[in-house]
């Protein structure tokens, strides 16, 4: 088998021995080289070939935006992985590097903690993330579903009154939610939930750039909130976000229960929730995403009766988890990026004004605000 050839840019030279030596101890993956700033790692990018980059946020010379944007220019399908500190300017910084095109990035260990965990840290979060981007991931393996649907005797088609949107996303997620929220009109007649895979600081500004976008607001979920219609929230890194139902109206609740499938907030709990509160009125949304977090949740959905809809392979970062939603045959239908916000508009819309014809576009035009 052909390993994955990294190069790994790094200021710290013990980040860049921690990188090299855990990288290299996977028998897929080789470090071909390493450059302590962006000047040095645009000169060796031709002469080593890599198939993707790791990049540090902050170097002297050339910093991981400068190198970023000149890099994009010259292979802009080259995979990079953005590392950076797990603070608010580490944060800002990498939002910033994934709206100029990075694939994904991973977060630094922290300087206090022990080189084993350190090693481990890189071990279970960049290692995953190399392979899905190089799209040498291992193949979709099915969950044990509950009442899994019989072969060849689809679910009949229903189409209940939507009350609640539920998003679920990981890598490649910001940019592909910075595409679907901008285009939920004001007037949108529901609220929308949504997990993105992210560590705390940066959940809260990712919402906080949606939101400054978006003709909705857009917030960080917090404890006790009630939901309105033409509103979203986004679940806080390393919580977990439920919506729970208090006599009529429906509250977001956090907690720091265990993780599932490895992620906390995790897309499986906030759709279990949405179908508990809701019952059949709810469309699941799955976006780009590694890993399979999303089709228990997916599958709680479908059987209290509501619908899934998932972004396609051709334009998700990593179809993981809506490529494993689409396995189970748990998904009603898959869309490009493009059309995603559209359909939520249109099937939200249809759901709650039946004579509406389903073919409605309305909201195919919009443009985002400017603020």
């Amino acid at each position: 088998m052909t390993r994955i050839r990294v190069l790994v840019v790094d200021d710290s030279v013990v980040i860049r021995k921690v990188l090299s030596d855990t990288l290299s101890g996977d028998p897929a993956l080789e470090v071909v080289g390493v450059a302590s700033d962006g000047r040095i790692a645009l000169a060796k990018i031709p002469l080593l070939k890599p198939d993707i980059v790791t990049l540090d946020v902050e170097m002297p010379v050339m910093n991981g935006l400068e190198t970023l944007t000149a890099l994009r220019k010259l292979y802009p399908k080259l995979p990079v992985i953005m590392f950076s500190t797990l603070t608010e300017r580490g944060a800002a910084a990498t939002l910033d590097a994934l709206s100029l095109g990075a694939s994904d990035y991973a977060t630094k260990p922290s300087n206090t903690g022990s080189p084993a965990v350190a090693i481990e840290r890189v071990r279970a979060e960049l290692v995953p993330k190399i392979k899905a981007l190089c799209r040498v991931s291992a193949p979709l393996k099915l969950l044990p579903l509950p009442q899994a649907r019989v072969a060849g005797k689809p679910r009949p088609r229903t189409h209940p009154r939507i009350e609640i949107v539920a998003i679920g996303t990981s890598t490649g997620g910001p940019n592909a939610l910075a595409e679907v929220l901008p285009l939920i009109p004001k007037d949108f007649p529901v609220p929308i939930v949504v997990v993105q895979h992210m560590p705390p600081i940066f959940t809260r500004l990712l919402a906080e750039r949606l939101a400054s976008r978006s003709f909705i607001p857009i917030e960080e979920g917090s404890a006790n909130v009630v939901l309105s219609q033409a509103h979203a929230w986004i679940a806080p890194g390393n919580f977990h976000m439920k919506v729970c139902r208090s006599g009529m109206a429906c509250r977001l609740d956090l907690s720091q229960g265990p993780p599932e499938n490895s992620c906390r907030p995790a897309v499986d709990v906030l759709f279990r929730s949405v179908a508990a509160a809701y019952g059949a009125n709810v469309l699941g949304v799955v976006m780009t995403g590694m890993g399979s977090d999303g089709v228990l949740g997916s599958q709680a959905i479908r059987d209290a009766g509501g619908n899934v809809i998932i972004q396609n392979e051709a334009s998700s970062v990593v179809w993981g988890m809506p490529g494993l939603v689409h396995a189970s045959g748990l998904d009603d239908a898959a869309y490009p990026l493009d059309q995603l916000a559209t359909e939520i508009n249109r099937r939200v819309m249809q759901s709650r004004s039946p004579s509406v014809p389903m073919e409605m576009n309305n909201y195919a035009t919009l443009e985002p605000p400017i603020k």
